[in-house]
């Protein structure tokens, strides 16, 4: 085994966002597909759990499909901001406008209004790495004067200018494949021969674009784009195959939680899809991904932790012990401590 695997106990290592050294990484043409420069900061994609790193999902949008407007007020989004750093997210995705479709359009202005105070207080008050979702370039300056370092852009990069603004700023920029125009539901069976293909050609012609457009290959991070534009078939069709987009030689994210395909496939409600989202994970992490996006950051930290751990990817101590107050479950009512089934 080799002598930079992580050793299992306590936490594992964080993230290491160090510093970025200026005019690091531009000699390379191709970029490092395990390192990604965030501004001021560089990603080493060897860090989190496992090798990957999680980003928390935080919406500042009444109508997310997720949650429902359930952290309306900007100290209850901040609460939830600390909770999804405490359970093991690097990265927190900051989004004021819901991708959802049949919902009205944002103003700029609106969204900024949503965005910008959260981000102050996450990347300042809790020191996070802070993505910023959103299409809109005025949206993104402003998320980004204010303290993000990424771009999240679900656009498929329609408007330049999203680069351009990267590229002044120096933020890493992600780039989804999607057919349909932001708001715009697009679910025909018939649209791609090869959907694989077809995601694999859109994203090198993006990366082609954003380059051409002073982005830095390092600053790059690519999204398959799972169910946009998809239906739940070619989705399932798209990550099966995935792993063909390391082509492209820029790290995947992958965007899997409580999606619309694990919906279809099991008949439930987007609360309910965490199993479903731990199966689309596991199959992400087995095809190589090194981000994944996810609303249960707890139960996704749980997951790569063991199954990095049998893999070999964590090694334990030999002291790795189970703590005593967490061998029973405990019955508040009672002070008693009873095993799982024990009467």
């Amino acid at each position: 085994m080799s002598a930079d695997r992580e050793r299992m106990g306590g936490d594992p290592e964080r993230v290491r966002a160090e510093p970025n050294q200026a005019g690091e990484g531009s000699e390379r043409i191709h970029g490092d597909p395990e390192r990604v420069r965030a501004g001021d900061r560089v990603l080493e994609l060897g860090g989190g759990v496992g090798g990957r790193l999680i980003m928390g999902i935080v919406n500042a949008s009444p109508d997310s499909f997720s949650d429902g407007g359930r952290y309306a007020t900007l100290d209850a989004q901040l609460e939830l901001a600390q909770s999804l750093l405490a359970d093991g997210a690097e990265i927190l995705d900051i989004g004021g406008e819901s991708a959802s479709t049949g919902r009205p359009t944002v103003s700029v202005e609106e969204e900024i209004e949503r965005v910008v105070p959260l981000v102050e207080r996450v990347a300042g008050e809790l020191g996070a790495i802070v993505s910023v979702d959103t299409y809109k370039p005025p949206v993104a300056r402003a998320a980004i004067e204010a303290g993000a370092r990424i771009v999240n852009d679900v656009s498929g990069l329609r408007d330049p200018e999203l680069a351009r603004v990267c590229a002044q700023t120096g933020a890493a920029l992600v780039l989804m494949h999607t057919r349909a125009a932001p708001k715009r539901r697009l679910q025909d069976p018939d649209l791609y021969g090869d959907v694989v293909g077809e995601v694999h050609a859109f994203l090198g012609e993006r990366i082609e674009r954003a380059l051409a457009l002073g982005i830095d290959p390092d600053q790059l991070i690519l999204d398959p784009g799972p169910d946009f534009a998809k239906t739940p078939a070619q989705t399932i069709e798209l990550l099966a195959g995935v792993g063909r987009l390391h082509e492209l030689g820029r790290p995947l994210l992958m965007a899997v939680s409580r999606k619309d395909f694990i919906g279809a496939l099991t008949g439930r409600p987007p609360r309910e899809r965490l199993p479903g989202t731990l199966a689309a994970l596991a199959h992400g992490v087995d095809a190589g991904a090194r981000i994944f996006r996810v609303h249960d950051v707890a139960a996704a930290a749980d997951f790569l932790k063991v199954r990095a751990a049998l893999a070999g990817e964590l090694v334990p101590r030999r002291d790795l012990a189970l703590a005593e107050e967490h061998r029973y479950e405990r019955d508040e009512s009672s002070s008693e401590s009873r095993m799982p089934g024990e009467r």
